[in-house]
């Protein structure tokens, strides 16, 4: 278990792979811990340094006290790659993760030199839906909502195995703080003009049953750059990593191969 203390919050992250190979960065989605990529990473090509964090409120990392701003979530990923020691890295980010990375991106140049926005988008949702989630978390935690958000991030084949249980587990026992300034996080975020500024490459990936970040909503987002590649993985969800590891590994191989990230 590794832990640094960025500015006072404690964060949680691994860092497995060759210590001098090129850095992938694999940042998860609201609700989720680093365990997300568990399926995806052993089937990654050899040789790459892989990091995976867990953002503040989430997993094992510290909660502070809610709202925070995606500056913050931001923030954090960028004071923890200095901490690492990390330049040059490809950037993952599912959901949330995608709106930090687009932010980080934007912000480091030296830190990411590619970028995969998976089921993400610039903006995501509107500010009162938001709101009114943050609302119904405070009031009554996040087990009410647990199975309603089941239906938006999996496929419908997929909630009849066993392992959503797992996911479901995990996303209530994410805490209020860590979930609603999240929310709060996306609430207020609209990336669409830095996004759109963006010059490195890029690859977008939907699900065909995605019901929080449709694929039209995300390949809208990956078409503000030019250049830029989209994949759509029929059959998953939200969490396409989670349903079809193979498949995202693919993908994500060919791209790392695509852009030299080796």
């Amino acid at each position: 278990m590794r832990i640094a203390e960025l500015d006072g919050l404690h964060v949680h992250y691994t860092d497995e792979g060759d210590p001098d190979g090129a850095p992938v960065v694999f940042a998860n989605s609201l609700g989720t811990d680093l365990r997300l990529w568990d399926k995806v990473l052993p089937l990654l090509p050899a040789g790459l340094r892989l990091i995976r964090y867990d953002k503040r409120g989430h997993g094992l990392t510290q909660a502070s006290k809610a709202p925070y701003s995606m500056g913050m979530l931001v923030r954090d990923a960028e004071q923890l790659l200095d901490h690492l020691g990390v330049k040059d890295a490809l950037f993952v980010g599912l959901s949330i993760g995608g709106m930090i990375g687009q932010g980080l991106s934007v912000k480091r140049m030296d830190q990411v030199r590619a970028l995969v926005i998976s089921n993400s988008a610039a903006k995501i949702g509107t500010a009162d839906m938001w709101h009114e989630r943050i609302a119904a978390a405070r009031a009554g935690g996040i087990e009410p909502m647990a199975d309603t958000v089941m239906e938006r991030w999996f496929s419908k084949k997929f909630r009849a195995k066993p392992e959503l249980h797992a996911w479901r587990s995990m996303l209530v026992q994410q805490t209020v703080d860590g979930y609603t300034g999240c929310c709060a996080a996306i609430a207020g975020t609209d990336f669409y003009t830095p996004t759109s500024g963006l010059r490195l490459p890029v690859q977008g990936i939907a699900g065909s049953e995605d019901g929080a970040t449709p694929p039209d909503l995300v390949r809208e987002t990956i078409d503000l750059v030019p250049g830029s590649r989209f994949a759509l993985m029929r059959g998953a969800g939200h969490l396409p990593c989670v349903e079809d590891p193979e498949g995202y590994a693919r993908i994500l191989t060919d791209f790392i191969k695509e852009t030299g990230h080796v």
